[in-house]
């Protein structure tokens, strides 16, 4: 199948996922997801392929969802229950990421927000370069959807700290040091050393990559992982359909969107 908003290669034993949408900072729309959905199955029955890196084109990672494009419906007909359906199939995307049964590494440089964060914590590896920039959204459209997943990467109450700042930021030093990253390189030596680590993982047997990663996951689903994220759908939903995004477009409509960002951000 030929994409357009991604590209897959392979070489010795490793996939490359590239988001490839350079120009948006690989903002991801609903055509990329579907895309790598089925990228995803190529994947998986590919025996060529025993690791998978996922990476960004051009100056960023991922900078989440394209919010130009809408990733549900809309409409005066559109309802909470459809909105909690459409968010609750992204969750069920990054499931399907973090269940694939071959190791998968994220390869972090420039930004990676919001919905990229999601992605990137549904991999099994986080390898960022030193200077990205890695947070939440520049505003504050949604609740419980993104955190829901960073929760378990650092802790209740970092999570706070920063879903509770629109625009919060951590630099990919940052986030070796609380627990975000799986490593942190500087960026000129990232790329090395993602594929070196990657080629070393290819050395081993196929179904022992596979069963320690559902060792691992089944350990974490029975502290409650995958109920919580899926969880985070409806807290988003509600709050989409609540007061609280009354007051979001009041200050959009007020000040456009760029406004709005600089005043949620301002010190």
């Amino acid at each position: 199948m030929a994409f357009t908003s991604i590209t897959l290669e392979k070489n010795e034993l490793i996939g490359t996922l590239t988001l490839n949408r350079p120009e948006k900072l690989n903002a991801m729309t609903p055509a990329l997801i579907a895309e790598m959905g089925e990228a995803l199955s190529q994947i998986e029955a590919d025996p060529e392929i025993k690791v998978l890196i996922i990476r960004g084109a051009g100056r960023a990672f991922c900078t989440g969802y394209d919010l130009t494009v809408g990733l549900g419906g809309g409409g005066s007909r559109y309802t909470l229950d459809d909105d909690q359906r459409s968010l609750q199939r992204y969750v069920e995307h990054w499931l399907r990421l973090r269940d694939l049964p071959k190791p998968v590494i994220s390869m972090v440089h420039g930004y990676c927000l919001a919905g990229g964060t999601q992605l990137a914590i549904s991999t099994d590896i986080i390898f960022v370069a030193e200077n990205a920039s890695i947070g939440f959204p520049s505003i504050p459209a949604g609740a419980g959807y993104v955190s829901a997943f960073w929760n378990w990467m650092i802790g209740p109450h970092r999570t706070k700290y920063m879903a509770f700042l629109p625009g919060s930021r951590i630099s990919g030093k940052e986030a070796e040091a609380i627990g975000f990253a799986t490593r942190a390189f500087p960026p000129e030596r990232l790329e090395e050393e993602t594929y070196e680590y990657a080629r070393k993982v290819a050395r081993v047997p196929a179904q022992k990559l596979r069963l320690e990663k559902i060792a691992i996951n089944r350990a974490m689903d029975l502290q409650g992982f995958r109920t919580a994220v899926l969880a985070g759908a409806e807290f988003d939903a509600i709050f989409h359909f609540g007061p609280g995004n009354e007051e979001i477009r009041a200050v959009q409509k007020e000040r456009g969107l760029k406004g709005a960002i600089q005043w949620y951000e301002r010190k």
